[in-house]
């Protein structure tokens, strides 16, 4: 115990979102001192639903977060159909996912797994100091090299480490890079709509029954002509979750998830559809648009003692599901990359976790590009950060290549090169997470 006092960092992180409270799991069972910093008040949680991928999903089981309280449901099929037709192109049995790598394949609702999330970071049981969260503070400075922020009143708050969890308009780019990281208009799909409908509303109608049939667990591809909607269930299969991508000639250059949209404007934009999809599509309320922007990677996420995480290192489009899945696999190496780790130790280990991270990220932020059926489209670009002949050409290889990675195993071999006869402590997991497929 003596050497975990010794080793204590004091950890600030901003933003309490996915990407924060999964990396005060990790710190806190590391061994320090967090504390989050929050603009919301959190008493009004939003969004849909998200996919938790074997990647994310290894570490999050071994942490102790428990899936049938947080009501998600497991993936065990998925088809990719003509629109117009519903004609089926693709189908696929995914209830090899679990055994191949290591974890379930989850479909959550966002609020369910951020409330999971904060009671692994903020619970009084458990290893480690639980994180406190100050709310209602939101920064509006970053001091990389001092290891200070400044909040909106004016009070400033130092660490030993700062990390920036607070998404795409993050202030903390800006200040390790001196420039801010642009958000770029993508030229292929640029809009998205998000909704949720209940599960009960589709099946009473016998006019949308069909739709739920046999669905327990099955992702769908409709896929047009310039437009694809996806849908998958959460919440014990008592939802319905939307994702209506498409191309529009509207110039946005601010990403925004919370512009509302009349459903008459969802069904204009999705005519061609099959009718059978629009009597769904008509039962959908409390509409989102999403513009989808494209931010690069970025050449470097750590400053002094400033780190980048989640969206505000890598923000990525939703066409592989993995935006979270990689805010969830930073933290497992943030933390990893902490253990023992005294002040002194800080710059050597935020190399590490950049190493670890910085290329598996941000070929995701170019996989997320394009659907999993439209591979050709991101080829070029994802061979700059991985070897040509093994970027995915098909959904099954993606799926290998997302879902295989071994995040803890990668991290452990990186520590390990860095100081030969380290060992994770015991204590990190709550149980010793499955394997993956690689490294």
């Amino acid at each position: 115990m003596e050497s975990a006092e010794v080793s204590r960092l004091k950890v600030i992180i901003v933003g309490a979102g996915i990407a924060g409270f999964s990396a005060a799991i990790s710190c806190r069972r590391a061994g320090h001192d967090v504390q989050i910093y929050e603009r919301s008040a959190l008493n009004n949680e939003l969004g849909a639903a998200i996919h938790v991928c074997p990647n994310a999903s290894r570490g999050l089981l071994a942490w102790g977060l428990d899936p049938v309280r947080a009501r998600f449901v497991i993936c065990k099929k998925s088809y990719r159909a003509h629109a117009a037709s519903l004609e089926k192109f693709h189908t696929s049995d995914e209830s090899y996912v679990t055994s191949t790598f290591g974890a379930p394949w989850f479909f959550a609702h966002r609020v369910d797994l951020h409330e999971e999330l904060k009671i692994l970071a903020t619970q009084t049981e458990g290893q480690g100091k639980p994180a406190v969260v100050h709310l209602k503070s939101e920064v509006s400075e970053y001091e990389p090299e001092a290891g200070r922020v400044t909040l909106t009143d004016g009070t400033t708050v130092s660490g030993d480490l700062i990390i920036a969890a607070d998404g795409v308009h993050t202030k903390a780019v800006e200040a390790i890079l001196g420039a801010a990281n642009p958000a770029l208009p993508t030229t292929n799909y640029n809009f998205a709509y998000r909704f949720l409908i209940s599960s009960k509303d589709i099946a009473s109608d016998p006019e949308t029954v069909q739709f739920t049939e046999e669905d327990d667990g099955t992702i769908k591809f409709f896929i047009g002509k310039d437009n694809r909607l996806v849908s998958y269930p959460c919440r014990n299969n008592e939802e319905h979750n939307f994702v209506a991508i498409f191309h529009s000639d509207e110039n946005v250059v601010h990403e925004d998830w919370q512009t509302s949209v009349d459903k008459s404007v969802l069904i204009n934009r999705y005519s061609d559809f099959h009718p059978a999809v629009l009597a769904v599509l008509k039962k959908a309320n409390d509409i989102k648009q999403w513009p989808l922007l494209f931010r690069a990677p970025i050449p470097t996420w750590h400053k002094g003692k400033l780190v980048l995480i989640g969206d505000a290192a890598h923000p990525m489009l939703p066409h592989q599901g993995q935006g979270g899945g990689q805010a969830i696999e930073d933290s497992v190496v943030l933390g990893i990359a902490l253990t023992n780790c005294t002040p002194g130790d800080l710059e050597s280990r935020l190399q590490l976790f950049e190493e670890v991270r910085k290329n598996r990220a941000s070929v995701m932020q170019i996989f997320s590009n394009a659907g999993q059926d439209e591979a050709e489209k991101i080829h070029k670009d994802a061979a700059k950060f991985i070897p040509a002949e093994t970027v995915p050409k098909t959904p099954e290889d993606f799926y290998k290549f997302n879902f295989g990675y071994d995040v803890v195993r990668d991290s452990k071999q990186a520590m390990e090169r860095l100081n030969p006869g380290w060992e994770l402590p015991s204590t990190f997991f709550e149980k010793e997470p499955e394997a993956g497929v690689y490294p």
